[in-house]
């Protein structure tokens, strides 16, 4: 990355080349114009090219950082481009046959455990939920942005995991679509591919503080049938095994277990997921920790990309 004409920044890890530009900013609007063709244009879109060109222009110090962090623009962009291809025009929505499994597995008193807290919800639960549910991105973003300057291999290994969990996810979301419980308490069991986002019981939340936080957000909803897995329970799994396993110190890792079970319990309170969602995404959490450490340990080619990218992000 260093060879071509520097603009200037010369001494910076990643330098700031004419070859550089042009592939930063080529992709950036060939990424506009793709998916303003796939989806259509989107305010949000624009920012995020907006802020990616930003810190790469701005200083090396930001450039090395924004470079850092493109695993989870790449996250980003798969998420967001799902709204081009929706699941379930490739598999049949599970609704009725989930919602059973459900019940029979982890039922109480012939209702699902989301129809049990949804009969017996309070406002201290609600709460709790809400403020739980509000980590679930910014809990790995900021794990990573920790990590980013901690140990810059060590970050590339757990961004690398996160890439992978989501793509496990994906494809599951694909292969096995899944209506959420909120769905079913609205709609019941017949399918309606036009469904928008809800905020089911996370509305609650809005509500109390008179704010719009969980509405605007699931307004964006890439698929409404995307229950299964929950990847919200795989992301802090990803955080609290890193965690453990670098002994980053009991306080933090006490911190992050106690937001990764709030996570999972929400999800379930809040009719977002039903308990084999949660336990599917743990799986999948496990499945994606399990697959990336074994390519680590077994191709060079990804300790050797783990290594030089470290390598280049460093002052």
């Amino acid at each position: 990355m260093s060879t071509g004409i520097p603009l200037t920044d010369a001494k910076a890890g990643v330098p700031l080349t004419f070859r550089n530009a042009a592939v930063a900013t080529g992709l950036s609007v060939a990424y506009l114009l793709l998916a303003a063709w796939l989806i259509g244009f989107k305010p949000e879109q624009v920012v995020l090219a907006g802020l990616f060109n930003t810190l790469f222009y701005l200083s090396g110090a930001t450039r090395r950082f924004i470079l850092g962090f493109t695993v989870f623009i790449v996250f980003w962009i798969l998420f967001d481009s799902m709204k081009a291809f929706p699941n379930y025009r490739y598999n049949t929505v599970h609704i009725e046959s989930i919602y059973r499994l459900d019940r029979q597995w982890f039922g109480i008193g012939g209702a699902t455990v989301n129809e049990y807290w949804l009969a017996h919800r309070t406002t201290v639960l609600d709460l709790l939920a809400g403020f739980f549910y509000l980590c679930w991105i910014p809990l790995p973003l900021a794990f990573s942005g920790y990590l980013y300057y901690r140990d810059k291999p060590l970050f590339f290994r757990y961004t690398l995991t996160f890439l992978l969990v989501n793509m496990l996810g994906f494809v599951i979301y694909y292969v096995y679509p899944a209506a959420p419980p909120w769905y079913v308490q609205q709609y019941g069991f017949a399918f309606n591919p036009h469904t928008p986002g809800n905020t089911a019981g996370l509305g609650r939340f809005d509500h109390y503080f008179h704010v719009g936080v969980f509405s605007a957000l699931y307004a964006k909803s890439s698929n409404v049938f995307a229950a299964m897995p929950s990847l919200h329970a795989s992301y802090p799994l990803t955080v609290v095994y890193f965690g453990l396993k670098y002994r980053l110190g009991v306080i933090k890792n006490i911190v992050f277990g106690l937001i990764m079970v709030g996570i999972w319990f929400a999800a379930i309170y809040t009719s977002h997921h039903y308990v084999v969602d949660v336990l599917a995404g743990i799986c999948c959490g496990l499945a994606g920790i399990g697959l990336f450490n074994l390519l680590f340990a077994k191709a060079g080619w990804l300790r050797r990309l783990v290594t030089g990218w470290a390598r280049a992000l460093e002052p």
